[in-house]
C-alpha cells in the first residue's frame, strides 16, 4: 500500500510535495552545536507527520508546518527555536530578535 501524498502550499501559492528530509535538515541546522539528539528531532518530525496525516487532507500550508515546528523547538531548546524562527519569520533587524526573546521571558 502506498503512503498518501501530502503537499505543502507555500506562501506564494506554489505547491511542493512534503519532504521529510528537508524538514529534518532545517531542524538539524537550527540545532547545530546544541544539546539536542537526532532522535529528538526524528520524534518532532514523526509527531508533525502524525498530526498532518491524521487531518486527512492532501495539502497543508507551510505556515502551519512552520508554526508546529517552532512550538516543538520552543519546548526542546530555546536557542534552536530562536535560530529557526529567525529564518522562518525572516527577522531583518535586532528588534525582531529582542521581541521574540521577550516572548520567551528572556531579558
Amino acid at each position: 500500500m502506498e503512503a498518501p501524498r501530502l503537499y505543502v502550499v507555500k506562501k506564494d501559492g506554489r505547491r511542493e510535495q512534503y519532504n521529510r528530509e528537508k524538514i529534518l535538515a532545517g531542524l538539524r541546522h537550527a540545532c547545530e552545536k546544541r544539546p539536542v539528539a537526532d532522535a529528538q528531532l526524528e520524534e518532532v518530525v514523526a509527531g508533525l507527520e502524525r498530526e498532518l496525516f491524521s487531518r486527512g487532507e492532501n495539502e497543508v500550508p507551510t505556515t502551519m508546518v512552520g508554526e508546529k515546528l517552532m512550538e516543538a523547538l520552543k519546548r526542546l531548546d530555546k536557542v534552536a527555536y530562536i535560530r529557526f524562527a529567525s529564518v522562518y519569520r525572516s527577522f531583518d533587524d535586532v528588534g525582531h530578535f529582542e521581541a521574540e526573546l521577550a516572548k520567551l521571558g528572556t531579558p
